[in-house]
């Protein structure tokens, strides 16, 4: 892999794993995302303009993955209004490729060769290694995380089939844009614009910018490296998931014990073992 690819992608693991540790220390998780949604959408709406190109044909594929961006980011929300960083993050980040795969071997008819087989294995002794295995109290978030990660891997296999037709920024304003629009005014008239204008801040604000800003570049590392590096790309950007458990130590002072941290690395080596499979 080039080394500026390897560069962008573990920035865009960086940025990744820094939006979701914003959105999680906020008082008002749902009310950040909010505001953060709009405006991620608003600074990246001159660049998709610069750069629109949507084909009618992307358009169904658009609508289907708005929604379920939203149901994500509103489970996301509330995800991190109720449980903790170090449980949901990994969790819902490794499951979704798990998801994909099992979608390929069911639908698509995909075979399933030895390393994904050890890739499986990896993702749900993580999973398992996160959750604890004598921590009930966790259940509730780890629910909420496999549920995120099911929103995760289905606008996932959507987008493939959307980026087809339409230029990766404007689509990504398409998918982002819209749940900005419903989400943002749906919270307004269920909590006030009181709650909104409290998360008014350089916090959700620059949330906001990362939410777009990984997506930016994990596509600039994807576009530098040869075909037969993708799969390295990928396995980088999921290094995202021990930068967040390690910052909910750091930062927001979790509980992580040393047997969720090797949970993390493991799910994050699972991911890189789907994607090279």
């Amino acid at each position: 892999m080039p080394t500026e690819a390897l560069l962008l992608a573990l920035c865009a693991a960086f940025v990744h794993a820094a939006w979701n540790l914003l959105l999680s220390r906020a008082r008002d998780t749902e009310a950040a995302t909010a505001v953060a949604l709009v405006a991620g959408a608003l600074a990246f709406a001159p660049v998709a303009a610069a750069t629109w190109q949507v084909s009618t044909k992307a358009l169904p594929y658009a609508a289907g993955s708005a929604a379920l961006e939203l149901m994500y980011l509103g489970l996301l929300a509330r995800a991190y209004q109720q449980g903790e960083l170090s449980v949901v993050y990994p969790v819902a980040r490794g499951s979704a490729p798990l998801l994909i795969l099992v979608f390929s071997l069911a639908v698509l008819g995909a075979s399933l060769d030895g390393l994904a087989i050890v890739g499986v294995c990896l993702v749900a002794g993580g999973v398992l290694l996160v959750r604890g295995v004598r921590r009930a109290t966790s259940t509730r978030d780890l629910l909420m995380a496999l549920a995120i990660g099911v929103s995760i891997a289905a606008y996932t296999l959507l987008d493939k089939q959307g980026l087809k037709h339409a230029h990766p920024l404007a689509y990504l304003e398409l998918v982002v844009g819209i749940p900005a629009i419903i989400y943002a005014p749906l919270l307004a008239r269920r909590r006030g614009m009181v709650a909104l204008r409290a998360e008014l801040g350089p916090a959700s604000l620059v949330a906001g910018l990362g939410m777009f800003g990984a997506f930016a570049l994990a596509l600039s590392a994807i576009r530098l490296a040869p075909s037969s590096s993708l799969a390295a790309v990928q396995a980088v950007r999921e290094t995202s998931v021990v930068i967040a458990v390690v910052a909910a130590r750091a930062v927001l002072g979790e509980r992580v014990s040393a047997p969720r941290l090797v949970g993390a690395a493991a799910v994050v080596a699972g991911v890189a073992a789907i994607a090279a499979a």
